[in-house]
């Protein structure tokens, strides 16, 4: 390591290359290049899709989210697909959480895609976002399959309602899917501060895995609604919901709150990680190998999209900048939605909404219909 003033203790620079030398087995190398410390990525996958072994027999699922891969959603979903026995299971999700990212995509940049143990199940975590993952998924690069049967995106921690859909990552890796021509599922659980619990989540998996079951039986029929996607938004207290209900899209949305803060870092942390990146990035894998003890522990508080803008203006040709820090919450507010149809309005009621998406500006009304009568005999087909 080359002895530059970054502005970090010396003593905490030391203890990181100790526990990175330890995580090396002992080699005191520890500053490598990315290239010599792994293989290219296009060498590891061309490895998994050779040797990965399909069951033919069973329909193929694939599987996102937006809160990342150790999130409990998406772990007590992918848990109860492959108890079910039904399906070979696959899920290709965050390493982090990209709740927030919306329909964006990481063009000309190299994205890791790492294997991870799920039981029952084929999984990679992908340093992207959730269109990222699907589309990464799809392409035939990743998996040995060519298409799966159904992509399902979740499960969210909160609502993805209203205008929060065009934020949310979970409903972005479902419409990526659509955009591929592959039928998919977003799902939401409202969950809420104080009141919400982690077991909720695998309520919510209980009461959406038959509408799953049905899509899949469905899709395999061809009877499976065209040209949609379906998102699912299921209430705070999922065991005791009225019933499945299909909606139509509101104008709800959670209000950014932008607030003013001061400097929270170090001063001399950016400089010394851009000097030093490949430290940057075996810090980074010391961080996703501590992401699964956090996951418990992150979700026992309500989760916040924070982002942190610096804002630089430049007078004139000096050299005088002015910097200022800023954080974003999303803050729910309180309305009235008196339209029964609408999707905000019966998952506050205690439904299940179902609204059904395109990639028009708006579902049409062939689309709505069709999906409201493909739902009501799919739900009475499994009583």
């Amino acid at each position: 390591m080359t002895s530059k003033n970054n502005g970090l203790n010396a003593a905490l620079v030391s203890n990181l290359q100790d526990v990175l030398s330890k995580r090396r087995g002992g080699n005191d190398e520890v500053v490598k290049s990315t290239e010599e410390a792994a293989p290219s990525t296009s060498d590891s996958v061309d490895v998994v899709a050779a040797t990965e072994e399909i069951d033919e027999s069973k329909p193929i699922v694939l599987v996102t989210n937006g809160d990342g891969i150790d999130s409990p959603g998406l772990v007590s979903l992918v848990e109860a697909l492959v108890l079910e026995g039904l399906y070979n299971v696959h899920v290709c999700a965050p390493q982090t959480d990209k709740s927030a990212s919306a329909h964006s995509m990481t063009p000309g940049e190299t994205i890791a895609a790492s294997s991870v143990s799920i039981k029952g199940a084929t999984a990679f975590e992908v340093a992207g976002t959730p269109v990222d993952c699907i589309s990464l998924g799809l392409s035939g690069a990743l998996f040995a399959w060519s298409k799966p049967v159904l992509v399902i995106s979740g499960i969210n921690q909160g609502s993805s309602c209203g205008h929060q859909m065009f934020y949310s990552g979970a409903v972005a890796g479902a419409r990526e899917a659509l955009i591929s021509g592959v039928p998919s599922l977003s799902i939401s659980l409202n969950w809420k501060k104080d009141e919400s619990q982690e077991s909720d989540f695998k309520d919510a998996v209980g009461v959406c895995l038959p509408l799953i079951n049905a899509t899949i039986r469905d899709i395999e029929k061809g009877v499976f609604p065209k040209d949609c996607s379906l998102n699912l938004e299921i209430p705070t207290s999922p065991s005791s919901n009225k019933g499945f209900k299909v909606t139509k899209q509101s104008t709800w949305r959670q209000s950014p709150s932008w607030q003013a803060v001061s400097a929270n870092r170090h001063p001399g942390a950016g400089n010394f990680m851009s000097n030093q990146q490949s430290l940057g990035a075996q810090l980074a894998q010391l961080g996703r190998d501590a992401s699964a003890a956090g996951a418990a522990r992150r979700f026992t508080t309500q989760k916040k999209s924070i982002v942190e803008i610096e804002s630089v203006g430049v007078a004139g040709k000096t050299d005088t900048r002015v910097k200022k820090y800023f954080r974003l919450e999303f803050v729910a507010k309180e309305q009235e939605h008196t339209d029964e149809d609408l999707d905000i309005k019966a998952l506050e009621d205690g439904f299940v909404s179902v609204t059904p998406l395109s990639l028009l500006t708006k579902v049409d009304s062939e689309t709505q219909a069709a999906a409201s009568e493909w739902i009501s005999k799919a739900l009475n087909a499994d009583q």
